[in-house]
């Protein structure tokens, strides 16, 4: 009897107040293991604990629901959750009326607080939850969730690349790895923009990030993708990266019940404008998909598929007069499976494997002529093996994956390559003039990662210091870099030329301005060309040919005063200058082994978090031959964030976070300084009637490059405050402030042009640096006591660095009354020297483009000042949905260059002047980021229909509508001051793609 009045005095007060329900997401694993959530729950009533409550979650979107019983004090701590925005949670306690909150999301890498007031009932109450209005009072992370019921209401490409566009500060990106914040947005070589190299990109826990270039290495079909995080700023220690972003995708599983879907989408020209800048060409494009998933062993093993075919066709014409070119072909087929065994309740072994085999047949760029078209192969296998066991309040997991990537080009004319360079040319020469012979080169390359793992975590609650959550992990991963190269033509070199209109120019004329067309000799060269002499065979030819005082020595000045007359034997009638010459050829591989190891612990206590952490990586580089070429050792990354949740909550924080970001050095550089075994060629100036070597690239002899002893591993410090809050039940509004700098860049050096201790000022040739001067670097600087038998050496850039501030505003609206968004404005303050990023590019290598030379410092090419980005859907309830996207830039900033070995580099004075005890041809006043291309927006909506059938199916039809306005805005203008081809310096070569109609439809069940 009195059990029975305590459970009715329960009640009434039940009845009088409401039960809270506090949840709060736990992560569970590293950024590599699976990426599986948890939920703290507390239940009180009268601000009072409940204890022995019954507390069930479930999910149509996760694998198992999980029944849990609260503690005496009202709490209970649920894991191994799968993220996903539609969980249920269900309470049954003693006296009290039942009740559910529907709409919980669980989200990998998070751990908010949610608060639920729920009325009473008399049967169930049901508490429909705002799913991501959310603030997670206890990180200090930037970053944003892109799960499914945001990124299938939207039109945007088919694919996690083009997902990272609705990411607030996120560069644009036609090939789909853009930067973001101080990530390096732009390169050299080809004066590329929109690549960034400081991205992570993780499928599944598969690292597929190309250790060789540092973009993403794997697609998968978009079906497949049950949540994407893209991780900005505030990055804890468990992570890889940093200063660029993470991107992480959680994909799919199977379910208890057999699930689904087959669809098609096409697109062709008939759908698109009519283009206003390109040469209409017609093409034609479909996608079509296939998803699978369901029940093995009900409630013990699952399996889930997925199958795509993406094939694309373009009518390519010719960029000046609009003439058709070729047809180019891109097919890819991705493959995906995974199975998911749960043989306990605590125990869990998944396995995966997903590929991308692709064809391109050529290249879809107007400015590439037929001759120069090459073919592409591309794709790989990746497996994955993970087990994970539940211990209470202990977690472990471990795993194993492998990744593998080709990369391989084929050219499709196998003619020699014959670049042409024109002086004071009027008109200026066209692509076809310039560009003759073929690609030069067939290259087959391979970018493999293997890696293994294991990560715990232990949760720890204490009465009174607060919680704790320790994180550990391991990781040991091999990353393999193949290559096979041969150089295409009859005598197997690549040719660079003067026109013949030219012929007789000096060398000093050609070292001048005024030239179009890409240079591979530069003054820096003119004492390699001497001691090539004096190492000749047939020295004593050039020394007659230029010995012109007949002292029996060859100046800097005679060579300068050398007149290039020659066409014979040059494969286009052209002036000989230069070629690069295959003296052999073979494969080899060069790898780099890599150990990390983290340590973190999240303590939170009443409102604040702290989080802290290390985060520390060794890297061992072995060349063909299997020998040890670098060793960096245990550098400690330090990461602190400290959380203060202001109304205790959980609805807004104040945060700040201090770290450091360790980019390690990629196979690319383990290429350069590892080539022993492989291809040797030797590079080549024509004097009189022969071809003189003056420097031979690969093979053991004089290695191409050597990773100095003192190089350092590039970093990132960042320094980030913060505050967000929840406004009502459905928006949430953020605001960061990020401060960045990036120091000990890598780059390779010259060290004739740095370290030569027998100059000095007064005697030191153009370019080069004698000691007492500014820009001298001992050999004790890199590590030496005395030259290294090497073209080049690997090492920290001196005097290199890169300085960013940004502000990040966003607004974020839940999906409620029908109707879900967001908006963000970023301003982005980027300057430095350098735009060096692992790629040998031609700092160090030329001193009057040294970081620390006059006019080198400025504004940050491929840097976008301004940006605003919105999107948003509105769902009827008769089955349509309308949505839009909208994404404006202030426009990229660029240099005033001119072109160099494929380089854009920037402009230099004509006359060479001293400066720091140096003479050289210093960069120009106002060359370095003082463009901006114009402001441009776009407008891309969705119409989207869907059938309800029986039970679970339906059937969705969409009508993608991108550049609504048909906008066909400039992007980006020519840098190069004296351009060949179709676009002169400052005029528009780059634009919005016309107003197009993507077509597609969706069945579901």
């Amino acid at each position: 009897m009195l059990q029975n009045e305590k459970q009715k005095s329960r009640a009434a007060l039940l009845r009088r107040s409401a039960i809270s329900v506090a949840v709060g997401m736990c992560f569970m694993g590293a950024a590599w293991a699976a990426e599986t959530g948890g939920l703290r729950i507390a239940i009180s009533s009268g601000g009072k604990p409940v204890a022995g409550a019954t507390v069930k979650i479930s999910s149509p979107s996760s694998l198992v629901s999980k029944t849990v019983v609260t503690e005496a004090d009202g709490t209970v701590r649920v894991s191994g959750l799968d993220p996903a925005t539609d969980y249920k949670v269900e309470v049954v306690a003693p006296g009290y009326s039942n009740f559910a909150a529907q709409g919980v999301a669980v989200v990998s890498g998070q751990n908010p607080a949610l608060s639920y007031a729920l009325e009473t009932g008399t049967a169930q109450v049901v508490v429909t939850g705002s799913r991501l209005a959310q603030v997670d009072t206890t990180s200090a992370t930037v970053g944003t969730i892109l799960n499914l019921g945001v990124v299938e209401s939207l039109p945007t490409g088919r694919s996690y690349q083009s997902y990272l566009q609705l990411v607030p500060g996120v560069k644009p990106s036609a090939g789909g790895n853009p930067s973001s914040k101080s990530g390096v947005n732009y390169s050299d070589i080809d004066g590329a923009t929109g690549t960034s190299s400081d991205n992570v990109y993780i499928l599944d826990g598969v690292d597929v990030t190309d250790p060789d270039t540092g973009t993403f290495g794997s697609a998968i079909n978009s079906e497949i993708i049950q949540e994407q995080q893209v991780l900005t700023g505030g990055i804890p220690a468990e992570y890889a990266g940093g200063s660029g972003l993470v991107s992480k995708v959680v994909t799919k599983s199977g379910g208890n019940e057999y699930h689904g879907s087959v669809n098609y989408y096409f697109q062709n020209d008939s759908l698109v404008a009519k283009d206003k800048h390109i040469p209409a060409s017609g093409f034609s494009t479909y996608d079509a998909a296939v998803t699978l998933g369901g029940p093995i062993i009900q409630d013990k093993l699952w399996f889930f598929g997925s199958f795509q075919k993406k094939s694309r066709e373009d009518d390519v014409g010719d960029a000046t007069t609009g003439a058709f070119m070729r047809s180019v072909k891109r097919d890819e087929k991705l493959g995906f499976f995974k199975m998911t065994w749960q043989p306990t309740e605590n125990d869990r072994l998944t396995a995966v494997f997903f590929n991308d085999p692709t064809t391109i047949s050529g290249s879809t760029a107007s400015g590439t002529p037929n001759n120069r078209d090459r073919r592409r192969e591309q794709g790989g296998d990746n497996y994955k093996v993970e087990y994970r066991r539940e211990m209470g309040d202990l977690t472990v997991e471990a795993y194993a994956f492998r990744h593998k990537g080709e990369v391989s080009d084929f050219a499709a004319d196998l003619s020699s390559s014959n670049t042409v360079i024109f002086r004071n040319a009027n008109p200026q020469p066209t692509t076809a003039q310039t560009l003759l012979g073929g690609f030069g080169t067939n290259l087959v390359t391979s970018r493999d990662r293997d890696e293994a793992g294991l990560s715990a975590q232990y949760f720890l609650e204490t009465e009174k210091w607060g919680s704790h959550t320790f994180k550990s992990g391991f990781s040991k991963s091999t990353n393999t870099y193949f290559e096979d190269s041969q150089v295409t033509g009859p005598d197997k070199a690549r040719y660079s030329s003067i026109a013949a209109a030219n012929a007789g120019v000096s060398f000093t004329e050609f070292f001048g301005s005024g030239w179009s067309g890409a240079k591979s000799i530069v003054a820096a060269d003119v004492p390699r060309i001497i001691t090539g002499i004096n190492n000749s065979p047939n020295k004593a030819y050039f020394v007659s040919l230029l010995d012109t005082d007949h002292n029996g020595v060859v100046s800097d000045a005679e060579v300068r005063a050398y007149r290039f007359t020659s066409t014979a034997g040059n494969p286009n009638g052209q002036v000989n200058n230069y070629r690069i010459k295959e003296a052999q050829a073979a494969p080899y591989s060069v790898e780099a082994t890599g150990k990390t190891f983290y340590v973190q612990d999240t303590w939170t206590m009443d409102r604040w978090t702290v989080n802290g952490g290390v985060r520390t990586e060794e890297w061992v580089h072995r060349d063909s031959k299997g020998d040890q070429s670098a060793k960096f050792k245990w550098k400690l990354a330090p990461r602190l964030s400290t959380v203060y949740d202001l109304s205790g909550d959980g609805r807004s924080k104040v945060w700040g976070f201090v770290g450091r970001y360790y980019d390690p050095i990629r196979t690319n550089m383990a290429d350069f300084a590892g080539n022993l075994t492989g291809p040797v060629l030797d590079e080549q100036v024509y004097l009189g009637n022969q071809w003189l070597t003056f420097r031979t690239r690969g093979g053991p002899k004089t290695p191409d490059a050597l990773f100095s002893p003192s190089t350092k591993t590039p970093y990132t410090d960042e320094f980030m405050l913060g505050y967000a809050t929840n406004l009502g039940r459905d928006y949430t509004v953020s605001i960061a402030y990020t401060k960045r700098k990036t120091r000990d860049i890598l780059e390779d050096y010259d060290l004739t042009l740095y370290s030569d201790d027998t100059l000095t000022v007064a005697t030191a040739p153009e370019g080069y640096a004698a000691p007492g001067s500014a820009y001298y670097l001992p050999y004790s600087y890199f590590g030496y006591s005395t030259k290294p038998n090497s073209n080049y050496v690997i090492g920290t850039l001196a005097g290199g660095k890169r300085d960013y501030q940004g502000l990040e505003v966003s607004v974020t609206k839940a999906k409620r009354d029908n109707w879900q968004g967001g908006a963000s404005y970023t301003f982005n303050k980027a300057e430095g020297n350098t735009n060096s990023d692992s790629n040998a590019d031609f700092q160090g290598d030329w001193l009057a483009l040294d970081p620390r030379a006059p006019n080198a410092y400025g504004k940050q090419p491929g840097n976008i000042k301004h940006q605003a980005k919105a999107y948003g859907s509105y769902f009827f309830n008769n089955g349509l949905e309308l949505s839009g996207v909208f994404n404006w830039n202030s426009g990229l900033i660029y240099s005033r260059t001119f072109l160099a070995s494929r380089r854009h580099l920037p402009e230099m004075v004509d006359a060479p002047y001293a400066n720091g005890g140096v003479v050289d041809t210093w960069i120009k006043p106002g060359s370095v980021g003082s463009e901006t291309a114009p402001a441009y927006y776009t407008l891309d909506m969705r119409l989207k229909y869907v059938y309800k059938l029986a039970g679970a199916q339906k059937v969705e039809f969409f009508l993608d509508l991108f550049n609504v306005l048909d906008k066909q805005s400039a992007t980006g203008e020519q840098d190069l001051v004296n351009a060949t081809g179709a676009y002169k310096f400052g005029q528009a070569n780059a634009w919005v793609q016309p107003r197009r109609l993507y077509v597609g439809a969706r069945y579901t069940f």
